[in-house]
């Protein structure tokens, strides 16, 4: 169905981030279907496992979307769907979070390491310290923060920890190379987590897909620009001939 869009949340913050940007689409487009997905809660870290158990709860022949870790999945459902996926919608997800030998545009290797250890042995304060992440760089940072904290499902620790360990293993760059549907990638230009250069090296890598970069906001910006993000994804989907 082309006037229907999946989207998959960021590790951690539950669906409630998604939901300023999926009313703004909604008012902005009435016949444009939204629905928010829930990330697995599966105690392996196997990617292939995760990849089938959204490829049988997730609707096929939609677009799929997603922030964060929720775009990097779906980025990897949609190369499996290959024609029976709409396109794809990434917001804030680097093709490899974790920084690798040819692609130096993540999260330095030990860096990860201390946070996932840190999720294992002290939940709370991680998860704490991944939402000033995820404010930092935006126009007012404390605030965005609080809102963060609104609708943050209790997740068990070990699905916290687990989720971690495939955003470590995630390396989308054939999944996004491999996948022919129309796909948009938007970044934030002052996000702590995602380097705006990963952005760069995206378009230099895939350059028939669309980029776009907003500046001046932070990996949260979904909810500090719900409306600017829903106008961007909107246009692109009525270009793509979702009309």
């Amino acid at each position: 169905m082309r006037d229907r869009l999946i989207l998959l949340p960021g590790w951690g913050l539950g669906t409630a981030a998604l939901e300023p940007l999926a009313a703004s689409l909604r008012a902005l487009d009435a016949k444009l279907h939204v629905e928010l997905m829930p990330l697995p809660e599966l105690d392996g870290s196997d990617v292939p496992v995760w990849l089938d158990h959204l490829d049988r709860t997730l609707p096929t022949d939609t677009w799929l979307g997603g922030w964060s870790l929720g775009g990097m999945l779906a980025a990897e459902l949609a190369a499996r769907r290959g024609d029976h996926c709409c396109g794809l919608v990434t917001m804030g997800s680097n093709a490899s979070f974790v920084a690798r030998a040819d692609w130096p545009h993540g999260m330095p290797t030990d860096t990860f390491n201390t946070f996932l250890d840190g999720c294992r042995s002290h939940t709370q304060v991680t998860l704490k310290r991944f939402k000033s992440l995820c404010s930092q760089g935006a126009q007012a940072p404390r605030s965005l923060a609080r809102l963060l904290e609104v609708g943050v499902p209790a997740t068990d620790p070990l699905y916290l920890a687990t989720g971690l360990e495939v955003l470590r293993k995630l390396d989308t760059r054939a999944a996004l190379s491999n996948f022919g549907g129309p796909q948009l990638h938007l970044f934030a230009g002052s996000d702590a987590l995602v380097p705006v250069e990963a952005a760069k090296a995206l378009f230099e890598l895939l350059q028939d897909v669309e980029v776009g970069i907003v500046e001046d906001s932070a990996h949260a910006f979904l909810l500090e620009h719900a409306q600017a993000l829903a106008t961007f994804i909107k246009t692109f989907l009525h270009e793509s001939g979702d009309d």
